[in-house]
């Protein structure tokens, strides 16, 4: 039997060295900090012109995985920040038409879990992040965009005390896609907002007690309120949601 063979595929010498580079990045063989040398000497390092290594260096800054030292020429090795990495997924599910029905099924699957390991996994100074946003909620939450700014951070809140680090990655592309209708709920259903406080409330009282079944309860309830006030709203969750 023959073997066959794809076709190679075509990349541009910028491209080729941005992989090359990236690569160094993604094993960690360059760590963040790390000066990448002077492009003179990258194009001597590659063979190519220093054309080519200014057009991959910038599709590595366009990328998050190199910026330029503040002051200087150079460029060093970055990390993109957790809301860039999140607004570029966001955007690409408002771009497959992702429903609102989607996003709180997918808030149903992270949310109670991360309730249930935050209250085993959190700090002093994880619960207290938590309880500030619990505060910060109740004295904001008359105007609909303190009160939505509010329910993101009690969210990111209870993520960051269970100590995973991608799970605040996972959940804030959700929370962004939510913005927009979090609002249209907030001021179509004033009885929301109390019903939010109480459920956070009682969230961080059990996170706080350490109580994983009644911090994983008590959520599940705070993320199916949200999806029937939607309902009742009028809200269609088999729309695609908008990235606002």
């Amino acid at each position: 039997m023959n073997a066959t063979f794809e076709p190679l595929s075509f990349a541009p010498g910028y491209r080729r060295v941005a992989s090359e580079i990236a690569a160094r990045i993604l094993d960690r063989t360059l760590k963040v900090g790390d000066p990448l040398p002077p492009e003179l000497e990258l194009a001597t390092q590659f063979g190519v012109n220093r054309s080519t290594i200014r057009e991959a260096l910038r599709e590595l800054e366009s990328a998050d995985l190199v910026a330029r030292r503040r002051g200087t020429k150079r460029m060093v090795v970055a990390r993109p920040a957790p809301t860039r990495v999140a607004g570029r997924l966001s955007q690409a599910l408002a771009l497959h038409d992702v429903s609102g029905r989607e996003v709180w099924e997918m808030l149903e699957v992270l949310e109670p879990p991360a309730a249930e390991a935050a209250a085993t996994a959190r700090t002093a100074a994880a619960l207290a992040r938590i309880e500030a946003a619990v505060a910060a909620y109740r004295a904001d939450h008359r105007d609909a965009r303190n009160a939505v700014d509010g329910v993101a951070e009690f969210f990111r809140a209870v993520a960051a005390a269970t100590g995973n680090r991608v799970l605040p990655l996972m959940q804030e592309p959700l929370l962004q896609l939510l913005a927009a209708a979090l609002r249209v709920l907030i001021d179509a259903a004033p009885p929301a907002r109390a019903r939010i406080a109480t459920a956070q409330h009682e969230i961080c009282a059990a996170i706080g007690a350490r109580d994983g079944v009644l911090a994983c309860t008590w959520m599940t309830r705070h993320v199916r309120d949200f999806r029937r006030g939607f309902e009742i709203c009028g809200i269609d969750l088999d729309t695609p949601v908008p990235f606002a």
